[in-house]
């Protein structure tokens, strides 16, 4: 008979053999470029990130104590209240409207969900085409109402405004898809009973199906804001943070400081600081938000 402690030594050594490559894959894409950050984000380094002097914690008390990360966050916070809650929104109304067996929903379901597949920088080439002051398509439409045009990529007012209407466009497909699975899931014995007991189609949507989506919202809200906070490349192709600085989110900054202004050191601790801001949120809506969520 084989000892109980030799068995289970092997059981342990097979089931790390089994792991050892996704071990590998997170110590050299996650770990390691984390406890990198939090080495240099504590450094001066020179245009090639060699370490040139050990500063401690002077990044951060530079970081917190300008002006300029906080601008960076407040449009970065604005960004995020523009996109994420539209976007949750606007997919649910087209996921709810093509939720039916009328004849032609999938080719609209087809067409909803297309942005997933589309590309940032392909998507961002597209819509600058369309926000273009002159042979731009939105701006001629609003030439036949008689209404000025408007800049819409060169204006602080309308920068935002613009990369928010983009993003809104990409995060429809994922959305989309994701809130028509939980619609999906709901039996259609409840919209039966419903309909029996006299409710209209808005009332039983209200007050039925969307307590039975909440977690598909709420899984929803996380990705959305995460993926918000990282929002990069169609502000990167359109505006560069700009016009005066009106689309300078977090991540851009530390891309300007990082890898156009060679500051390894402070690109390192805003995103360390990044990273605390989205951990922090993201807590909160488990704790707070959650409790409104109802698990079948």
């Amino acid at each position: 008979m084989v000892p109980v402690k030799k068995s289970k030594g092997g059981e342990n050594a097979l089931a790390y053999l089994f792991l050892a490559p996704s071990l590998i894959l997170f110590i050299m894409f996650l770990f390691y470029p984390m406890a990198k950050s939090l080495y240099l984000s504590m450094t001066l380094t020179d245009p090639r990130g060699r370490v040139v002097e050990f500063v401690g914690l002077d990044n951060f008390i530079d970081l917190l104590g300008s002006g300029q990360f906080y601008s960076n966050l407040k449009v970065t916070l604005l960004f995020i209240l523009l996109t994420v809650p539209t976007s949750i929104v606007w997919s649910l109304l087209l996921a709810a409207i093509t939720h039916n067996k009328l004849r032609g929903m999938k080719v609209f379901q087809f067409v909803f969900s297309l942005p997933i597949v589309i590309s940032v920088s392909t998507g961002s080439i597209i819509w600058f085409l369309l926000f273009h002051p002159t042979a731009g398509m939105f701006n001629y439409f609003l030439s036949l109402v008689h209404i000025d045009p408007i800049p819409w990529l060169t204006s602080p007012s309308w920068a935002l405004v613009s990369i928010s209407l983009l993003t809104i466009w990409m995060n429809m497909g994922f959305l989309f898809i994701v809130l028509s699975s939980g619609l999906q899931g709901v039996p259609e014995e409840i919209y039966e009973s419903a309909k029996i007991d006299g409710s209209s189609a808005v009332r039983t949507f209200i007050q039925i199906v969307l307590p039975l989506l909440s977690p598909t919202i709420f899984f929803a809200l996380i990705v959305s804001v995460i993926g918000a906070f990282q929002a990069f490349g169609q502000i990167h192709i359109l505006t560069k943070g700009g016009p005066m600085n009106s689309t300078n989110v977090i991540v851009y900054s530390i891309y300007q400081d990082a890898f156009v202004n060679f500051r390894f050191g402070i690109g390192s601790a805003q995103a360390l600081i990044l990273f605390v801001i989205i951990m922090i949120l993201t807590v909160v809506q488990f704790k707070v938000l959650e409790k409104r969520v109802h698990y079948q």
